[in-house]
């Protein structure tokens, strides 16, 4: 399987991001995405590991998700 990239999220109302949709087309939830980042099926992406053990992702360029485009 060809690994795909992060390009597009949806928020929540209070501004959270709860899904993305992939290169390919693919709309998943934040959890299938750090899922499958954790698996080496999403590139251009780290995984942030809290103290708190709660898990999140990071762009590997640096940038913020908040800045890439809505899907809907």
């Amino acid at each position: 399987m060809e690994q795909e990239q992060l390009v597009a999220v949806h928020k929540n109302n209070a501004g959270e991001i709860i899904s993305f949709q992939t290169s390919s087309g693919r709309i998943i939830s934040y959890r299938k995405a750090l899922l499958e980042a954790s698996a080496g099926n999403i590139s251009g992406v780290n995984i942030n590991d809290e103290t708190d053990g709660i898990s999140s992702l990071i762009s590997a360029d640096g940038a913020d998700f908040q800045t890439y485009p809505d899907i809907y």
